[in-house]
């Protein structure tokens, strides 16, 4: 689902907001998850899931199209963990893939 999507299928459950109602919405939630993230914050969205910020070491790593060793410099990556209630809605019985 992308973005745009996501603003029509919460757009056309609900009378109260325009599709630019939802976009503002949309784009505060995004913008406010990514500004806590970069704080180090942890989000946690009961009955979805969690967001947090990891630190990665740096490592050795190599260069694939030339072979080249390379270091690769330490970071800080976003990580989602799905809450139970998701796990257990994604998993339900009687779905076919």
């Amino acid at each position: 689902m992308t973005r745009s999507q996501l603003i029509e299928a919460v757009a056309s459950k609900t009378t109260n907001f325009s599709k630019k109602d939802v976009e503002i919405i949309l784009g505060t939630l995004f913008s406010s998850v990514t500004e806590s993230l970069a704080r180090g914050e942890k989000i946690e969205i009961r009955g979805f899931g969690s967001f947090k910020v990891k630190h990665r070491d740096g490592r050795r790593g190599r260069n694939p199209k030339s072979g080249e060793g390379i270091y690769i410099e330490s970071k800080r990556v976003p990580f989602f963990k799905a809450g139970k209630e998701l796990k257990e809605r994604i998993n339900k019985k009687g779905t076919s893939e």
